[in-house]
Parts: C-alpha cells; sequence; structure tokens
C-alpha cells in the first residue's frame, strides 16, 4: 500500500518558502524594485536552468547568491516560486495575457510541467484570446521551438482572401515577385500561402491595398504594431512609415511597456530607422532593459552592433565585454561551457561570431585588472597586434600604437536641466497655475502670473513616464499637495483635482478606502472652446481621496471623490474610455466639473507637487 500525503507536503514547501530566516538566495525582479528569498537546494532540485544559474554565481559576503532577472514582473515570478515549492497554480482569475506570460516564463526557467500544462489551457481554455493575439503569440512562441501543441493549433487555423494580380502588382513590389514565381492552378489562380499572419491584419493590408485607407481609430496599439510589421513586409513603404510615426508620437508609452519585444522585432529587418533611434536614445539611459533582460541572447546582430557603436551607451565597459562575450557564445550552443577545455577551432568560432562586434570595443578604456580577468581569458578572439597593443598600453600609456583608439563612452548628465528656458507643462498654462494656486488658498480674487506663491513641480507626466496606473501610484507615493491636471482625448476639456494629503500606495488587500480632508478639490479649467473654469470642493470629507489597494493599483488612479476619476481596465489610461467624471455621490464633492457623463480616454496627464515659494 502507498500512502500519499501531497498537501500537507506543499504546505510545508510554502511555508519554508516563506521562512526569511534560512534562506541563502535573493531573487531581484522587475528592474530590482522587488526581491524574492529562497533556498538553493530546492531550486536546483526542481530546475535544471536554476541549477546552472547557481552554479556560475559566486556568493557575497554573507553567503547569499543573487540573481538578477530585472525584466521578469514580481507577479509572474511570486507564481513561479510557489510553483517551484508547492506545486500548486492558482490561475482561477487571472487574465490570460498574464497565463501567457507565465507560460513563456516557466519554459525560460526549464520548469516544463508547468509551461506544458498552460500551454493545454491556452488552447483549449482560452482560444478566442489566442486568435484575437495571433501575431504576437506566433512570433513569442517560436523564438524557442518548445510549444509543438500552439505551433500545431495556429496552423490547423486557415482562413482565405481572393485578390485581383493585377493590382498587387501595381502597388506592391512584394507582391510582384511573389507571383511572379508562383505557378498558376489548372483554374489559373495562383495561390499565395501566410500561415503566420493573422487574418484581421491581411483584411487592413488588403484594403488598403485596393483603397488607401486605414483606419486605426480604435484598434489596440498591439495590432497597430504588428500591421506595421506586416506593411513593412509586404514592402508597404508608405504604410509602415506612416504607422512608424504614428507609435512614436502617440503610443510611446506602449512601445516603453513592450521594450524588450518591440527591439527585437524592428530589427529583423533595419527599415525602422525611426524607431531604432527611439529605442536606442532610451537605452542608452537605462542599458539594463536589453541586457538584462531573458531574451537578451536573441537580439539581432544588427541591433547589438547598433548599440555598441553608440559613444554615451551608459555602462561600464568592461560590462559590455560580458555581455558581448555572453551574447556570442550563446549564437554556438556547442561550445564547451568550460574555457579550459577550448580549442583553437572554438575561440575561431567565437571570433567569427563577434567580428561586427569586437571592433566597437573600448579596450583601452578598460583598467588592468579587468583587462587581465576579463580580456586575456579570451585573447585568442581578438587580432595578435590589438593584443599586442593592449598590453603596451598599459605598461606605457604614452607610446603610440598601432591600433585605432576609439574615445570613451561619455557619462550623461543626469540632473534635471533647470525650466527657466520653457513652459512648466504641456496642459495648463502660467495662467492656469494661478487660477488653482488662488483655489489652494482660497482667495476669491485670482493672483496675478507675476505673483503666484507656489513653485509647481513636475513629478509625474504621461508621455513621458507612461499612463498605467500602477505608474502612478510608484512615483507619487508619499507625494503631498499635489496636483493632478488631465487633457481628455478629443476635446478641449482640462481636469484635474488638488490633494493636500500624501498619495499612499501600501494598503494591502483588495478593498480600496476612504481617507478624508477638508481641502482637496476638483476642478475643470477654460480652455479653448471651454469658455469658464469650474472648482468643486470637497463637501463629505469622510469621502474625499480614495486609498487604493495594491491589488487594484493596476487599474485605479487618482480618485477625487468620483467627480474626477482615472481608470483603465487595460492599464493604460491612454488605451480605454473608463476614466470618468460622475456625480452620483453627489454629496461627496459640491458639483460636477465634466458636463457630459460619458467616460472618456486622455491625451496626457500630469502631476505636479506644489511647493510655496521662499
Amino acid at each position: 500500500m502507498s500512502l500519499k500525503f501531497f498537501d500537507k507536503l506543499s504546505q510545508n514547501f510554502i511555508e519554508l518558502l516563506n521562512d526569511k530566516d534560512d534562506f541563502n538566495v535573493i531573487f531581484e525582479v522587475e528592474n530590482k524594485e522587488k526581491s524574492f528569498t529562497a533556498h538553493s537546494n530546492v531550486l536546483k532540485y526542481r530546475s535544471s536552468y536554476f541549477r546552472k544559474e547557481l552554479e556560475n554565481i559566486q556568493p557575497n559576503e554573507k553567503n547569499i547568491k543573487i540573481i538578477t532577472k530585472p525584466s521578469i514582473s514580481s507577479k509572474i515570478f511570486d507564481v513561479i516560486l510557489k510553483y517551484v515549492y508547492g506545486g500548486i497554480v492558482n490561475l482561477e482569475k487571472a487574465e490570460t495575457g498574464f497565463i501567457f506570460d507565465l507560460m513563456l516564463m516557466a519554459n525560460e526557467f526549464e520548469l516544463l510541467e508547468l509551461s506544458r500544462k498552460i500551454e493545454i489551457i491556452l488552447i483549449e481554455d482560452k482560444a478566442s484570446w489566442l486568435k484575437t493575439h495571433f501575431s504576437f503569440v506566433y512570433r513569442s512562441i517560436f523564438v524557442k521551438e518548445n510549444f509543438k501543441d500552439l505551433e500545431n493549433f495556429f496552423e490547423n487555423k486557415e482562413k482565405s482572401f481572393t485578390a485581383h494580380s493585377n493590382v498587387l502588382k501595381y502597388r506592391s513590389s512584394y507582391f510582384r515577385k511573389e507571383l511572379e514565381n508562383i505557378q498558376p492552378n489548372e483554374k489559373n489562380i495562383k495561390i499565395i500561402t501566410k500561415p503566420s499572419i493573422s487574418s484581421k491584419i491581411f483584411d487592413v493590408i488588403l484594403k488598403y491595398v485596393y483603397g488607401g485607407i486605414v483606419n486605426l481609430e480604435k484598434a489596440e496599439t498591439g495590432f497597430i504594431f504588428d500591421l506595421m510589421l506586416m506593411a513593412n513586409e509586404f514592402e508597404l513603404l508608405e504604410l509602415s512609415r506612416k504607422i512608424e510615426i504614428i507609435l512614436i508620437e502617440d503610443k510611446a508609452s506602449w512601445l516603453k511597456t513592450h521594450f524588450s519585444f518591440v527591439y527585437r522585432s524592428i530589427f529583423v529587418k533595419e527599415n525602422f530607422k525611426d524607431l531604432e533611434n527611439f529605442c536606442n536614445n532610451i537605452i542608452v539611459k537605462y542599458p539594463n532593459l536589453i541586457f538584462d533582460s531573458s531574451d537578451f541572447t536573441f537580439l539581432p546582430e544588427s541591433a547589438l552592433v547598433s548599440l555598441l557603436k553608440r559613444d554615451d551607451l551608459q555602462m561600464k565597459e568592461v560590462e559590455i565585454w560580458d555581455y558581448v562575450i555572453k551574447w556570442g557564445i550563446t549564437q554556438n550552443p556547442t561550445l564547451p561551457k568550460n574555457l579550459g577545455d577550448w580549442t583553437e577551432e572554438n575561440f575561431l568560432t567565437l571570433k567569427t561570431t563577434l567580428q561586427q562586434c569586437l571592433p566597437h570595443i573600448r579596450y583601452f578604456h578598460i583598467i588592468h585588472i579587468e583587462i587581465y580577468d576579463k580580456i586575456r581569458p579570451y585573447k585568442k578572439i581578438l587580432d595578435k597586434q590589438l593584443w599586442e597593443d593592449i598590453k603596451q598600453h598599459l605598461a606605457a600609456p604614452d607610446r603610440t600604437i598601432k591600433s585605432i583608439i576609439l574615445p570613451a563612452r561619455s557619462v550623461l548628465n543626469t540632473e534635471l536641466p533647470p525650466r527657466t528656458t520653457g513652459p512648466f507643462s504641456t496642459i495648463i498654462s502660467e495662467d492656469h497655475a494661478a487660477e488653482i494656486s488662488s483655489w489652494i488658498d482660497r482667495k476669491t480674487d485670482t493672483y496675478s502670473t507675476t505673483n503666484i506663491p507656489y513653485k509647481f513641480e513636475s513629478i509625474l507626466c504621461g508621455t513621458r513616464d507612461g499612463f498605467a496606473p500602477q505608474t502612478f501610484w510608484n512615483i507619487c507615493h508619499g507625494h503631498a499637495c499635489t496636483i493632478v491636471v488631465a487633457k481628455v482625448k478629443g476635446t478641449d476639456e482640462i481636469l484635474g483635482g488638488y490633494n493636500p494629503l500624501a498619495w499612499d500606495n501600501t494598503l494591502d488587500g483588495n478593498s480600496n478606502i476612504w481617507i478624508e480632508t477638508n481641502d482637496s478639490f476638483a476642478f475643470s479649467l477654460k480652455n479653448g472652446n471651454i469658455q469658464n473654469s469650474i472648482i468643486s470642493r470637497v463637501k463629505d470629507t469622510r469621502y474625499a481621496i480614495l486609498k487604493v489597494s495594491k491589488n487594484n493599483q493596476k487599474e485605479y488612479g487618482p480618485y477625487f471623490g468620483v467627480v474626477v476619476s482615472l481608470y483603465s481596465k487595460k492599464s493604460d489610461f491612454n488605451l480605454d474610455c473608463l476614466s470618468f467624471c460622475d456625480h452620483i455621490f453627489g454629496h461627496f464633492y459640491e458639483k460636477r466639473v465634466k458636463t457630459s457623463s460619458d467616460r472618456f480616454s486622455i491625451d496626457n496627464y500630469e502631476v505636479f507637487k506644489v511647493i510655496k515659494k521662499s
């Protein structure tokens, strides 16, 4: 007889995970903002990935090994660890996008039991979501060939379109070449098969080819991005370039949120120069977005080279070298794991792989000990003259050498520039600031713009920091005496509110609570066709400001009663029309500040800390 006690076993191991006294591994995730503790013995026996990772990491002075995974969300990693320890994963209330990302991470960590189980769930229960996000899913699963059931799922989904060869040939050089290479069938019909393209995207492509019109008004940004890639694939450069501009000018928040995926995608074909520059200008300041991402080694060579060429890449040169070596070795999985086992042929293989990267390393700006520890073990991949010059430069830096000395990478000035040369806001004017200052001080007359007693210090801007509700809570936490202003999409309306209390993102659980103040107010500002400003002061002080729980911060933004409320189901105030200005609880604030009760999205929003001038 075999007795099984899995429930108690799982419970005990979950308790072990939560035990903070005996851990010897720390995981840093989500751009190093969140950390988890764990036990190396459990990790090694549950995942071959963690076994290899831990073998390559030296413990710190407290005998703790630190593993950094900045591109992984804390919520996903929390589920991963609970599966590793307890063998239980609860997906009952999880959104499908979260489940899909969890599958990718489970596969990344070589937790194949979990990965395969989720794959089956997606196919059997989430087929409609897979179809809606076809292009994104299809590309993601082919990065690693471990999702055969999903591959088969997509290959069995077919849809056909009819078209006219004359129109296709004159509108697209791609279709002209494609049609020339295809023999017609017995009915004189040429059949072009494109299994990886979603029918919705191809429908838009054909309507553009025939009618020159593309309606993206209600399209999700992921769909627009995929459409740009397909337009480029079909050499419809007018459409591709127009969408590229739209993404940069109007969808910067989405591009930043999906940064790693976007960056890899645009370098498959080098036709997105504006997007390349947009991304590279971000990476040089925040290189960990790419270099520390889990899919860094899948980066196209052209993308890596474009970064190495940048004089303003904000990383130590020896760290850049380490990442280049890591990338090169990963492209050649047959290379021995132990460098001591490498042959001359192995070094030649790595040298050939990195031939476009090595010329852009700033060798002569790496210190002596780092040359000895990091460069010397791989000296055989360098040209002999370069290695001789490196050694000579270390011994006699003033002597002339034959190799080209690239300049040291510049260090960017991270201090904010003074705001005296430009407007302090992209939404409100000095006149608005004077009016709001008068409301704060309960003045009946409005201050003049030359006599404003407060300084409006920007702490958040949607177009700069993103439109995710969680971003609001992360950035504004702890700040008191703040003004929120939002520009309503498609109108001249500017809405906002004043909170004298500190925003607080520490509330546990699922329930929000109201907090009390006498001095908060909501408002709409005169602008364009809006002739008069409206102020609505708090009436029932018990319901002045909503304190949002941690579990709700991905949807709820600032709430001034319910008279001005920013909300998004898609975690982006810019995407869905769910923000609102209701007055259903009329006793909370004095009056409505927006004539229409229709829900809305926003073009931009800003948060200012209001500071008394000395």
